[in-house]
């Protein structure tokens, strides 16, 4: 994935949100809430990395599991990830400044 600047105002980034996930090794990290967009029927989250300098962004698609549980799982299909990350640069374009 591109690397991200960030460019919100105070006022935006004083709304960030943190998520906290589990990952494979049972070890927490933490992810700053980008947004959630819907691809195909499926949503999906946009998270960037909250406690590193790189600024990746990561999408994951929500596997809701009941009324009040979710699943996140790592996008494999790299359509998929173009797809979502297309409609993402498009809806920040003039918010977020995106280097290749």
């Amino acid at each position: 994935m591109e690397n991200l600047e960030n460019e919100l105002t105070p006022e935006q980034e004083e709304e960030t949100s943190i998520l906290t996930l589990t990952d494979e090794n049972g070890e927490d990290v933490d992810f700053e809430y980008l947004d959630c967009l819907t691809y195909q029927g499926k949503e999906y989250l946009i998270l960037m990395p909250a406690d590193e300098a790189e600024t990746q962004i990561v999408i994951l698609e929500v596997e809701p599991v009941d009324d009040e549980n979710e699943n996140y799982l790592a996008v494999e299909d790299e359509a998929i990830l173009d797809a979502v990350y297309g409609m993402f640069k498009e809806k920040y374009k003039d918010v977020l400044t995106f280097e290749d």
